[in-house]
């Protein structure tokens, strides 16, 4: 025996003393099978030594022994002319990627046809040959390309483009589970080898060995032509079986469990008397048959412990025995069967916890986290493609223009019992707009990005974002390229985390997400082994949100805004009236009704997070933010004055305080700590709400520990006053630590443990980082802002130059995905110069920056202690702090 010629079957492996760069990726795939004892094709091969150099005489008795030895397994024989046994030539490059095709059905020649007919048909033997005949062209074309022979090359080149009509064959090959259309057959198998016989040398469909050698030279001759083949490349060649060969015969694909749900089932079909699924009726893997099911589930399982995935397999049943054919990865799989898999392995002891971990990218979870559309259910839907996601998902309802539309219809079908599903519809959000984006699906805008306030919102609030610039809103009508609806219109967004969004006119099939079964919390669990000090806290405002975010696997609360609270239908009116008071008593009054609601926020959110710290951002959107922005809103607020004060109060007289509150750079303004400053008593009655709160918990023996968080400080002395005060002749400031006492001293009650602290978001504050943490025991990085101030861009308005900036390479990404390298380092230095004044200075990053893997070892190699990002972020946050810890270990 030639010894670079290697056998292998399900009994029999190739030594491991041959080098396995010799057979080729697919001839060390089959080996591999064989070592697994698997019921696979016996065959053997040509390694690439003697593959590039092929002559029949040394070989001849060696190929004709090995092919008498798969004859005797597989029950048939090459060149028989009752029951011929049919060869397979697979070229075996090192390549993943590879042109060379699949030779399929050698040994269908004139004696062998009609005994191939009796079992398959005359129909499907021509169709075969077509096959063969396809396969050959293939090589043959390459070799007039090589040879330059411009007049053959053309004829063959026709030939290929007739013969994939006729098997109605689209792509470059027939790739696994790839349905055709059926086969245009107007010959029988002999006037198909009389019509392509010129193509190829004499004798070629004659005598089956003299067909099987002059494919084998043939293949050679191409490998010595081809200037890009370094003889590396071997030959494999395998018997062919068939599910459409007797009765008790069929061909099948499955996966090795459910790529949805990610179940411990076969999912597949079976298709029975068929070569494939092409033209059949598939039926349920599970009826195939006990005996044969039991084979091809631990075939599935044997797989899955070798490969560690999910894998896709090819098999056929002939005269009742099961062969398998073929077996690969699987592209189209959800990230809830991959969880499932690795909770399943490491269940199992098959792989470590870490591997498990880092076997999911945690940008996937967002997949078991969100909704998905059932493809089927729009496959007849007028639609947009295109758009920026902001927060991904699928989410459908009536579309609406605007807040106050979007909340009176939300309003009346509570009232009639209809569907209460809503999409927010509009060229851009604002403050006002949260309470709309809270009660709807997904928010659809034009304005923004990414970091857009529509998309940090609905981030927040687990709602479907998507930014569509193209969209033009015209009265009650919005147009997306030649899509266009009208409120009132179902609209169906479809936002994938990977991929183009989707903007579907009707009502698709959703598939709600499932955190439990999905085996999401479990694989928190099992991520959270690795954290060691660096956390991950959450974004929260409510205490629904963060009982969520806690089941996610938060260790706290990294920011409470606490001017979503006032936003709530109940409470804009009364914070309006506040700002609307003309003299002390009437603010107090206002302050304190504000008061007792922040109060319950606050209480709420603390008992959820019992044992953990909250950080509690006081007041920080510009005031103008809360005053009335439409007609609706200002006779709102009429009515509520009136009702409040008894008397009368003109559109004029509101108006005009709006224009008093209105600043040309909001974002740069009065706003943060500028309004403690201005007006004391807004922050006082938080500072107060907070305590109230935490002394009500203490007499329920609940652990509160709050961290009050003062936003937009430029300067040292800003969080000084704020934080311990200051008397100036003729007037005093009363700072947080002051109210504090005070409280505590009207309560008779013992001391709480609180923080007081600061956002730096300000390259100010990161470079007198060292002179601010005097007076401030934590830092959260508010990147959002930082980044703005930083590289002088707004997050609402960089879109509309971004795609230029990216063509000429000015700037790399998105900076307010992923943090641009200045922001670092302001955010390094800052930690730096803090802990040099206060070595035991907390920091952390809040943010949806905080929810990108590429930020979070940053993070942790900065030194920073946590990060923090909306509920349904944390799991990616979580995930990507384990896995970096987990290569930190040994």
């Amino acid at each position: 025996m030639d010894n670079r010629i290697h056998f292998f079957s399900q009994n029999e492996v190739i030594p491991k003393k041959v080098d396995p760069e010799l057979l080729g990726i697919r001839g060390r795939q089959a080996n591999e099978f064989a070592e697994l004892g698997f019921p696979i094709l016996p065959g053997f091969v040509i390694d690439s030594k003697l593959a590039s150099e092929i002559e029949p005489k040394p070989i001849r008795k060696d190929v004709a022994m090995l092919l008498d030895k798969c004859a005797k397994m597989v029950g048939k024989i090459y060149g028989d002319s009752e029951n011929p046994m049919l060869l397979k030539i697979v070229i075996s490059s090192n390549l993943a990627i590879t042109t060379y095709p699949t030779l399929h059905n050698f040994g269908l020649v004139k004696p062998t046809i009609d005994g191939f007919s009796q079992w398959v048909g005359r129909d499907f033997a021509a169709h075969e040959v077509l096959f063969l005949v396809r396969g050959m062209l293939k090589i043959e074309e390459r070799i007039k390309e090589l040879e330059e022979k411009t007049r053959e090359l053309d004829e063959i080149t026709g030939a290929l483009t007739t013969l994939n009509a006729m098997l109605g064959i689209t792509g470059p090959s027939n790739e696994l589970g790839k349905k055709e259309k059926a086969p245009k057959i107007s010959k029988s198998a002999e006037g198909y080898m009389d019509e392509y016989a010129h193509f190829f040398p004499q004798g070629f469909f004659d005598d089956a060995e003299i067909q099987l050698f002059i494919a084998l030279m043939e293949i050679s001759r191409m490998f010595q032509m081809d200037d890009q083949n370094d003889r590396d490349t071997a030959l494999m060649i395998t018997p062919m079986v068939y599910g459409n060969y007797g009765k008790d015969s069929c061909s099948g694909n499955y996966f090795s469990r459910n790529v949805v749900t990610g179940e411990k089932q076969l999912q597949g079909d079976f298709f029975r008397g068929k070569f494939n699924e092409t033209g059949g009726t598939g039926q349920p893997i599970e009826k195939i048959g006990p005996s044969h099911l039991k084979q091809l589930e631990i075939i599935a399982r044997t797989l899955e412990d070798k490969f560690k995935e999910i894998r896709q397999i090819r098999f056929t049943i002939e005269n009742g025995r099961l062969w398998l054919i073929e077996q690969r990865s699987v592209e189209q799989k959800s990230a809830q069967a991959d969880i499932k898999l690795a909770l399943d392995l490491v269940k199992r002891k098959i792989i470590d916890g870490k591997t498990a971990v880092k076997s999911i990218d945690p940008l996937r979870l967002n997949e078991i986290l969100h909704p998905v559309i059932d493809p089927a259910s729009v496959k007849d839907f007028k639609s947009w493609k295109g758009g920026i996601a902001g927060a991904p998902g699928a989410a459908l309802g009536r579309a609406y223009f605007s807040t106050t539309a979007l909340l009176e219809a939300l309003k009346l079908a509570q009232q009639k019992g209809e569907d209460t599903r809503f999409i927010l519809v509009a060229e851009s959000s604002f403050a006002e707009d949260v309470k709309a984006i809270e009660v709807s699906t997904g928010v659809l805008t034009a304005e923004g990005g990414y970091s857009a306030h529509a998309s940090v919102v609905a981030r927040q609030y687990g709602k479907v974002s998507l930014v569509a610039p193209e969209m033009k809103i015209k009265g009650k009508t919005a147009v997306l390229g030649n899509l266009s609806f009208a409120e009132g219109d179902y609209i169906t967004l479809n936002v994938p985390f990977y991929g183009q969004a989707n903007v579907y006119l009707g009502t698709a099939k959703l598939i709600e997400p499932s955190p439990k079964e999905s085996g999401l919390l479990e694989f928190i669990e099992l991520s959270k082994t690795f954290l060691k000090k660096f956390h991950v806290r959450c974004n929260a405002d409510t205490p629904r949100d963060a009982a969520l975010a806690l089941s996610f696997g938060a260790e706290g609360v990294g920011l409470c805004r606490t001017e979503h609270m006032f936003f709530k239908a109940e409470r804009i009116n009364v914070f309006r009236e506040m700002l609307l008071s003309t003299d002390q008593k009437e603010r107090t009054k206002a302050l304190d009704k504000l008061q007792a609601m922040q109060r319950e926020d606050f209480y709420g959110i603390f008992k959820v997070m019992a044992g953990k710290e909250v950080t509690i951002r006081l007041l920080d959107s510009p005031l103008h933010e809360f005053m009335p922005h439409n007609n609706d809103e200002i006779q709102s607020l009429i009515d509520h004055l009136q009702k409040v004060k008894k008397v009368k109060i003109s559109r004029a007289e509101i108006a005009a305080s709006v224009e008093a509150l209105h600043e040309f750079n909001p974002m740069l303004g009065h706003r943060g700590c500028r309004i403690a400053v201005s007006y004391p008593e807004i922050y006082a009655m938080q500072v107060r709400a907070i305590f109230e709160a935490v002394y009500k918990l203490r007499s329920e023996k609940i652990d509160a520990r709050p961290e009050i968080m003062v936003p937009i400080v430029m300067n040292a002395s800003e969080l000084k006053l704020i934080a311990y005060g200051k008397k100036i002749e003729g007037s005093t400031y009363t700072g947080i630590v002051d109210i504090e006492e005070e409280l505590r001293t009207a309560k008779k009650s013992k001391p709480v443990d609180y923080s007081i602290g600061t956002m730096i978001e300000l390259p100010a504050a990161a470079l007198g980082a060292g002179e601010i943490a005097k007076y401030g025991r934590f830092f959260s990085f508010g990147t959002n802002d930082l980044t703005q101030t930083t590289l002088g861009i707004s997050r609402d308005d960089f879109t509309a130059f971004m795609p230029d900036y990216t063509l000429f390479d000015l700037i790399q990404g998105n900076p307010f995905s992923t943090l641009d390298s200045r922001v670092k380092e302001l955010i390094a230095l800052a930690v730096e110069r803090g802990r040099l004044c206060r070595p035991d200075l907390v920091c952390g990053l809040c943010g949806e920056h905080g929810a990108n893997p590429a930020n979070v070892r940053f993070c942790m190699d900065a030194g920073l202690n946590y990060v923090s990002c909306s509920p349904y972020s944390v799991p990616i946050a979580l995930l990507a702090v384990a896995q970096t810890e987990a290569d930190r270990v040994e």
